[in-house]
């Protein structure tokens, strides 16, 4: 997931190497019971993590263990740079790596195996096939929005799946992220062809020909090009979140001038995993434990703008009403991410003339 933009609600509390020893782990474990550890634990993210410092030191008190922060990054540069460090880590924990990439540092061995307990509450919903060394924390959906003032104003109907998107009547309405650049664009590319199958290429030709619009990242295509947020760009249509709407309600608490379309969604999760290597696996497993609680998970649409794993955590009100979870997101299996994106994007390129 972001590397999911979040609106600009995303910033790092700390960011300080620690040095590592290349100590070799144990055993794959199931079970986080082993003496409390005391001292650092240092989590290795991504630049779009954020949770409240209250929900931190609640944390360092029910452990004994401070958190340092290391930013990495993108998701994407995460998990790349991670991979390059098997067993020699920057950090005791990771989180971040969505599944678009997790498969790369999976089979670099970046990883120890860790499943924990608290997953059985959600989170392992969200697994990843024959991985047991990543735990989901949370998950976002990547949507087309639009701005419903524009198609009520014009007496146009709205669009409703991709397919609408290439029709006439949507000519120069869009704008996308490009995958070669943003995390957005990448998952809207898969969609298409997770929803699309073998005619996904003959869509996005369809694409062009109606005028689609490439921005370089996220910032760009909502913020300003979109005419549906603040920026009052020209564009009504733009690739965004499911989440997004709830960024859009007035201060008055008056409905969103957006819309996502839960029949164009594919589905980012976020995991946590121990870093094989760390000198502090107890620590690391008891801060993947703890993002699963229900107080962590509970922070995590305010402050990070994507969706809580664990069952029972109510969303904000705003989310209910106007963010619901998409009920059919399209997926794709980690390691067919792993083998196919980049050709995607490749042809993808090919496909634009870019």
């Amino acid at each position: 997931m972001t590397n999911l933009g979040r609106f600009g609600l995303a910033l790092i509390t700390a960011a300080a190497l620690a040095t590592s020893a290349c100590a070799t782990s144990t055993a794959p474990s199931t079970e986080s019971d082993a003496p409390s550890a005391t001292g650092t634990v240092t989590l290795v993210t991504h630049s779009s993590f954020h949770l409240p410092s209250g929900v931190l030191d609640d944390f360092t008190k029910q452990t004994g263990l401070a958190i340092k922060t290391v930013e990495l990054g993108d998701g994407g540069e995460l998990a790349t740079k991670l991979s390059l460090t098997p067993g020699n880590p920057p950090g005791d924990v990771a989180f971040g790596v969505d599944n678009t990439y997790a498969a790369r540092p999976v089979r670099a061995g970046v990883f120890d195996e860790y499943v924990s307990p608290a997953a059985a509450n959600g989170a392992q919903d969200y697994a990843l096939a024959g991985m047991k060394q990543l735990t989901a924390i949370d998950f976002g959906d990547v949507c087309v929005n639009i701005d419903t003032r524009y198609f009520r104003d014009k007496n146009l109907p709205e669009p409703v799946t991709y397919q609408d998107l290439a029709k006439p009547e949507y000519r120069g309405l869009t704008v996308v992220e490009n995958p070669e650049t943003a995390s957005p664009g990448t998952a809207f590319l898969a969609g298409t062809v997770a929803t699309l199958g073998e005619g996904w290429q003959d869509y996005w030709r369809a694409l062009r020909a109606n005028d689609v619009a490439v921005a370089p990242n996220w910032s760009t295509a909502y913020s300003t090009d979109f005419s549906g947020s603040s920026g009052k760009g020209p564009k009504p249509i733009v690739v965004s979140y499911a989440s997004s709407p709830a960024a859009e309600v007035g201060k008055d608490g008056s409905a969103p001038p957006t819309r996502a379309l839960l029949d164009t969604c594919f589905r980012q999760v976020e995991y946590a995993g121990v870093l094989r290597g760390t000198t502090n696996p107890d620590g690391a497993r008891k801060l993947i434990d703890f993002l699963l609680s229900p107080a962590a998970q509970a922070t995590i649409p305010d402050e990070m703008y994507v969706y809580p794993v664990t069952r029972g955590v109510a969303l904000p009100e705003a989310w209910a009403k106007y963010a619901p979870v998409p009920p059919k997101a399209a997926t794709l299996p980690a390691d067919r991410l792993a083998d196919e994106r980049d050709g995607w994007v490749r042809q993808w390129r090919q496909l634009m003339g870019r």
